[in-house]
């Protein structure tokens, strides 16, 4: 039997701050949630860094590559894509990556 996926009401926009990234906690899991408003959209990735081994990714900066949207980690300055969490330098490694929508200011996350 499989698990069927739920939306979840995370926080609000007025949580978030502007083309940059915040800390959430969804089931005990810390992620980052970057909000970008020109997009009107939030991505939600893994909050752990692989390769510095610290809960530091929504301290990074958001750049673009390539018309591609990542986060460096603010430690070894790894690349991460928002939307699907590949690093850019390696591409064995990822963050895990979640799904939002946004719903009358309320920031929506999909969880399985």
């Amino acid at each position: 039997m499989t698990k069927q996926s739920e939306w979840l009401d995370l926080c609000s926009i007025g949580d978030l701050v502007e083309n940059s990234g915040v800390c959430a906690l969804l089931k005990e899991q810390q992620i980052a949630l970057f909000y970008l408003p020109a997009e009107q959209k939030v991505y939600a990735v893994g909050q752990y860094d692989p390769f510095g081994n610290a809960n530091v990714i929504s301290r990074g900066i958001i750049g673009s590559k390539e018309g591609k949207l990542f986060v460096a980690s603010p430690l070894y300055k790894q690349h991460f894509l928002l939307e699907d969490g590949c690093c850019l330098e390696d591409e064995t490694v990822s963050l895990p990556v979640w799904k939002t929508q946004i719903i009358n200011e309320r920031v929506m996350i999909q969880t399985v």
